[in-house]
């Protein structure tokens, strides 16, 4: 699959994010990147930053945006085709969004996103 074509996967799942949640995704990109840290080849994806339950009124000075990072090559390898590479894009951007929120991966787990 393409960069574009997985780029926009990543998009559509962003967009299927309810409205009232997305209002408060403030000072986060989203990026794609081809691979993984080395250290951890097989990620999928990767929230980096300050979760909104943690943040103080210092937080903002100062603070570069929040990323998150949906990986392609490894998302491919773990599919068999296209449907299953976006379904696995969905769950994915949900994921890092969700950590975003102070979500830890063992409430990911209960709701099925992890």
């Amino acid at each position: 699959m393409s960069r574009e074509a997985f780029e926009e996967l990543v998009a559509q799942a962003l967009d299927e994010i309810p409205p009232e949640l997305t209002r408060r995704l403030r000072n986060v990109v989203v990026l794609v990147e081809d691979d993984a840290p080395p250290e951890e080849p097989d990620l999928l994806g990767l929230y980096d930053g300050t979760p909104l339950t943690e943040r103080d009124e210092w937080w903002a000075a100062g603070s570069l945006p929040d990323r998150i990072l949906i990986f392609r090559n490894p998302t491919l390898a773990v599919c068999e085709d296209a449907e299953q590479v976006a379904q696995e894009v969905r769950i994915t951007v949900r994921h890092e969004v969700a950590h975003h929120f102070g979500i830890d991966d063992a409430r990911l787990h209960q709701l099925g996103w992890s």
